[in-house]
């Protein structure tokens, strides 16, 4: 298993916490650090089973300084997707936090305990 964190995140502390309570082996990664390739986040992605604008933090500086709000700017489709992509390798704190990635091949965007421990399950 690995978890993408911001060390500064009250909801990635609170996922570790849950791991380490349960005895999870599991890998940090701190993706503002060591920022996922877009292949990477394509691999995510793929494993959520969502599309980038669904992982995009859009409150963040980063996301009003490029719009992204604007759908006629930033469309919501498979047109668009390898631009969001590309933002959010260049812009890594606008990836929702944590993921944390299934033994089963899958992920879960872990901001609930349930989402933690459905991870967990799997």
């Amino acid at each position: 298993m690995e978890i993408w964190i911001n060390p500064a995140c009250s909801k990635c502390r609170g996922a570790l916490t849950l791991l380490d309570a349960e005895g999870a082996d599991y890998t940090v990664r701190r993706y503002l650090d060591d920022v996922p390739t877009e292949d990477e986040i394509r691999a995510v992605l793929d494993r959520l089973g969502l599309e980038p604008w669904d992982i995009t933090r859009t409150q963040e500086q980063a996301a009003k300084d490029l719009n992204l709000k604007d759908r006629e700017a930033w469309p919501r489709d498979a047109s668009a997707r390898a631009r969001w992509i590309k933002a959010l390798t260049e812009h890594p704190k606008l990836i929702q936090r944590p993921i944390l990635t299934a033994d089963d091949g899958t992920a879960v965007v872990a901001r609930t305990e349930e989402a933690v421990r459905d991870a967990l399950s799997r």
